[in-house]
């Protein structure tokens, strides 16, 4: 009885032995994965930055360059112009045409975050995937570690 013991006791060792081995063999892979996450996110949250002054400077600069001629052609955009069909039909046409180039900005703004949303998805599947069948092995190991320590502590054993 004293060598079963001993034999149970010893492969239990090598059992959390074996695990540990595999959990430090895991650490370069999820030290680098959250390593690329990092930098990932460093490098989109610069390209966002970047883009945004760059919108903010173009957007001043547009303002800039509209106030000083509609200051000069106030008095002529009222008075001299206000009823012009020509007019009115150059208006309609860049309000249609800005329209039209804000709903494909925003149709591709959408279809970039579905397709990276899709990936990000696969990604997580794959990973829960894998962590289903290490769950399901732990689970498994702990089942035959309970039925072996029923047959050895069972009841049809007797104290020594």
């Amino acid at each position: 009885m004293i060598s079963m013991s001993t034999n149970k006791e010893a492969e239990r060792s090598y059992i959390v032995y074996d695990h540990n081995r595999e959990s430090r063999r895991e650490i370069p892979r999820n030290t680098q994965a959250i390593n690329d996450y990092q930098e990932h996110t460093l490098q989109a949250s610069k390209e966002i930055a970047e883009s945004y002054l760059e919108s903010q400077k173009e957007i001043i600069k547009s303002y800039q360059s509209t106030w000083a001629p509609y200051i000069e052609n106030v008095y002529n955009a009222f008075w001299n112009n206000w009823a012009s069909p020509q007019r009115a039909a150059e208006i309609y046409a860049r309000t249609v045409s800005n329209f039209a180039d804000n709903v494909m900005a925003t149709s591709r703004i959408a279809n970039n975050t579905l397709f990276m949303n899709i990936g990000a998805y696969k990604t997580f599947v794959q990973r829960e995937k894998d962590d289903v069948k290490e769950f399901s092995r732990i689970a498994a190991n702990t089942a035959r570690t309970f039925e072996n320590n029923s047959r050895e502590f069972g009841p049809n054993t007797r104290p020594a």
